[in-house]
């Protein structure tokens, strides 16, 4: 959903300097775009017009503050484990592998983030890092996991140098972060 702002302003038009017209017209003062995030403690927040802001989560402990997810991370994969160079199709060993990883698991959910290293446009590793996302997330509902969401990063977080081959592979990953509440209650 997008709001837009509008005033109105008034425009003097002289022709030839004998008559006077006056023309009201809406002109868009602000384009202004609603906002989710989630900060690095799990808490979801929302933002709207005017700057009113609140937590996603109905759930708080008695004295008010919200009980928000949390993730921990349960598994980084280089993508070279699981997928072919520029693909997104996931080896019979890397499904193997995390069939038996997420038969295992006993969380609430699961957030699995796709990244990639720097070769390529910013466009084509947004998806490519989306389409492995999906593609771990598919075989983790196969194996039973109801709450999944995925996010895709590309390159914009590189947990090492993209100058480096091996800083690359390390940059060509998939994280999967266990979804948890914390402990202290809620409603």
């Amino acid at each position: 959903m997008i709001f837009t702002n509008f005033k109105t302003t008034a425009l003097s038009v002289f022709v030839g300097g004998l008559l006077s017209v006056s023309l009201s017209a809406p002109v868009a003062a602000q384009l202004y775009v609603p906002g989710i995030w989630t900060d690095p403690d799990g808490c979801e927040h929302w933002v709207m017009d005017a700057g009113a802001e609140g937590f996603m989560t109905p759930n708080v402990t008695p004295d008010g503050k919200p009980v928000c997810k949390r993730g921990e991370t349960s598994l980084i994969a280089g993508s070279d484990q699981l997928f072919g160079v520029d693909s997104a199709i996931v080896s019979a060993t890397g499904r193997k592998k995390l069939t038996e990883f997420f038969s295992k698991q006993t969380q609430l959910g699961f957030v699995i983030e796709g990244h990639t290293d720097s070769d390529g446009s910013d466009a084509y590793n947004l998806n490519l890092a989306k389409r492995r996302a999906e593609a771990v997330a598919s075989i983790a509902r196969d194996a039973g996991v109801k709450s999944i969401e995925i996010r895709a990063y590309g390159e914009r977080k590189p947990r090492a140098t993209n100058t480096t081959k091996a800083g690359k592979r390390l940059n060509r990953r998939v994280e999967i972060q266990s979804v948890v509440l914390p402990t202290g209650g809620g409603s």
